[in-house]
């Protein structure tokens, strides 16, 4: 595996398909782009199946155990179940979807080789996850998680933004996930950095509190720091799993970060917070994508957070978050 400056190895990769999505979120940040979806029709710029299998096929070499499909919405992509199927022996397979295309596609795409699925699901109310989405999807999204289960897509994870319109339904949505087998709940930081709109967050050091006193037990995760909260449900037949993504001003999710991404229109990026480092494969061959991936690699920063910052004008590097790890000798 690949290692950057600050000891941690590359053993997954995000991938976006498309910046197509047939919702309109209003916390959508479009893997750190912002708001730049266009046309429903496929768009030249995304990478077809053999770009994208090329990549793959270049991050296996370098031991990547996983691959995330992300979007937009992944499954407009009508080549999806292809690009699974052809994904290198070896990784997993997983993807992040909506839901709204899951019945009638799910068994396809387990036969294929996906294993599991994240779908979007931030409210128990059709009316308020419409002002959400703004969408009126509700029901099919509910028909899709359905279907990823009763295709062995389980466990389903049900993501779900928390900011100033979703922090109600948590308590719902806990014990949804732990009276229905097969269904486990991501709680995801609203990140205004990238979407705008600080008024909306909330403080997650909350709702890390208010978990911790329903839980019956607590599971750290050594992936990104994560800590997993189990819940039983309220006739204490069935138990659910409750986990947070909290990035934002933590530096020890960053610290146990060991992915890098890949836009929709082909650019390797090593953080979902910047910009200023996106090195296009488009055209490339395996040896040019094996030096881009390892120049990515190089060039990740330890922490989120503003890495470059203003002063007089121009933008410079902010050394609290470039500064390397102390060693022995220093």
């Amino acid at each position: 595996m690949l290692v950057d400056d600050f000891g941690r190895a590359v053993s997954g990769v995000r991938v976006s398909l498309t910046d197509r999505c047939n919702f309109d979120c209003v916390y959508c940040h479009n893997e750190g782009l912002g708001d730049t979806r266009g046309p429903m029709d496929a768009q030249d710029h995304e990478m077809d199946t053999d770009d994208v299998v090329r990549f793959l096929e270049v991050a296996r070499e370098f031991d990547v155990e996983a691959v995330k499909f992300t979007g937009g919405e992944p499954m407009l992509r009508q080549d999806l179940e292809e690009i699974i199927r052809r994904t290198p022996d070896g990784m997993e397979v997983s993807m992040t979807t909506n839901g709204t295309f899951l019945p009638g596609r799910a068994p396809d795409l387990k036969a294929a080789g996906l294993e599991r699925v994240n779908v979007s699901q931030d409210a128990l109310d059709p009316d308020d996850f419409a002002q959400i989405t703004k969408s009126g999807a509700y029901d099919q999204v509910i028909e899709g998680v359905e279907a990823a289960l009763a295709a062995g897509l389980a466990p389903v994870k049900l993501n779900m933004v928390v900011f100033e319109a979703t922090a109600g339904y948590i308590p719902r949505m806990v014990d949804h996930v732990a009276a229905n087998d097969g269904l486990q709940l991501q709680l995801i930081e609203y990140m205004p950095e990238l979407v705008g709109n600080p008024e909306w967050a909330v403080d997650i050091d909350r709702v890390h509190g208010w978990l911790e006193e329903q839980a019956d037990r607590v599971e750290h995760r050594e992936m990104h720091d994560r800590r997993r909260y189990y819940v039983s449900s309220e006739d204490g037949d069935g138990e659910g799993m409750v986990e947070i993504v909290d990035p934002v001003e933590n530096e020890e999710f960053c610290a146990n970060c060991e992915r890098v991404r890949v836009t929709h229109d082909g650019k390797l990026k090593g953080c979902l917070n910047r910009g200023d480092d996106h090195r296009p494969m488009g055209g490339m061959t395996k040896p040019e994508i094996r030096e881009t991936f390892r120049e990515t690699v190089a060039n990740r920063v330890p922490y989120y957070g503003e890495y470059l910052v203003e002063e007089d004008g121009e933008w410079v590097l902010n050394e609290k978050y470039v500064r390397k790890p102390a060693t022995a000798d220093d």
